[in-house]
């Protein structure tokens, strides 16, 4: 008797954050979470996204931006925020590597988070202020090999894609180029227009529209395959780079603890989301794929891609105290 009465608490007690998520959910609104400045990749997502799921949701989603320290300060806002629902971060690809590049991030990707759902996945196009004399890597690598130190690339910060994919760049070509970091892809981007720096790895949704007004011009993609946008752009790949390929991840986490019914939820809604028509239609012509995960698959994925970046961290020697 006395084990059946154990056998049945422990089910109670396994149920318990389930059965305590309110029918009602979500009776106010969520706040949505991007580490990086406004303008950016992550940025553009967030608001697209967000403004589906809260149509879909009958309730507002408040993006709030909290931008530096390579994301760590938003998402670590995140982790100590009330496990409730009403506080996610919406999480690019740093969130795993600034386990490896700080060595005190704030934060426990895998402890402090519960993983709602792995959204989407991106390429990277290096791009170029119109006024570099190189117009593809060859030329590129030939122009920063003749003025080794004197071209500068800029990134979303210390620690993030842009960043370690510069680096991996600059490793594999035998190049030198200076890294300018910013507190997010809008403000880098701005900069790069303007001249003040050279080069960027970006995604193709942040850049697109300056790309396609001939305000940048792209030097190649980090993409297996050569880009439906760019088709006359080479990948890294056919330029014998294939160790320097980087792609970004963008999915959806929660405060440890958030019960489950939750999370299940707004994994389903934040799906649906992504596949609507018009957005899905949108993101493919960018060159983002849409690539679902939830529960233990993107917990296995953030696991492996922290350790990727462990690898390529170690290889740039880039580390961010």
């Amino acid at each position: 008797m006395k084990r059946h009465i154990a056998l049945l608490l422990g089910i109670a007690l396994g149920l318990a954050p389930i059965l305590a998520q309110p029918a009602s959910y979500p009776t106010r609104p969520i706040t949505l979470v991007v580490p990086f400045a406004p303008g950016g990749a992550t940025d553009v997502l967030a608001r697209d996204i967000g403004q589906q799921v809260a149509e879909r949701l009958k309730q507002a989603i408040v993006i709030d931006n909290k931008p530096g320290a390579g994301t760590t300060i938003g998402t670590t806002f995140v982790a100590r925020a009330p496990a409730d629902g009403y506080t996610l971060l919406f999480a690019p690809t740093p969130f795993g590597i600034s386990q490896v590049i700080y060595s005190k991030p704030g934060y426990d990707a895998l402890r402090d988070f519960v993983p709602v759902t792995l959204l989407l996945e991106a390429p990277f196009v290096l791009v170029a202020n119109p006024s570099l004399p190189a117009n593809n890597v060859t030329e590129l690598i030939a122009l920063a090999k003749a003025k080794p130190g004197t071209l500068s690339f800029a990134s979303a910060g210390n620690g993030t894609v842009p960043h370690l994919a510069g680096e991996l760049f600059k490793l594999r070509a035998g190049i030198d180029m200076v890294h300018v970091p910013y507190k997010g892809g809008g403000p880098a981007i701005i900069d790069l227009l303007a001249g003040q720096t050279q080069l960027m790895f970006a995604v193709p949704v942040e850049v697109h529209q300056q790309i396609a007004a001939s305000k940048l011009k792209v030097i190649a993609t980090t993409a297996p395959e050569r880009l439906a946008a760019y088709p006359n752009a080479l990948t890294l790949r056919e330029n014998g780079l294939q160790s320097a390929e980087v792609r970004s991840w963008f999915g959806v986490m929660a405060p440890a603890n958030t019960p489950t019914a939750i999370t299940r939820l707004l994994a389903e809604e934040f799906a649906k989301a992504v596949q609507s028509p018009a957005l899905a239609a949108r993101l493919s012509g960018q060159g983002v794929k849409i690539n679902l995960k939830t529960g233990e698959d993107f917990s296995k994925f953030i696991a492996a891609d922290i350790e990727r970046w462990r690898e390529a961290a170690k290889a740039s020697n880039a580390k961010v105290d």
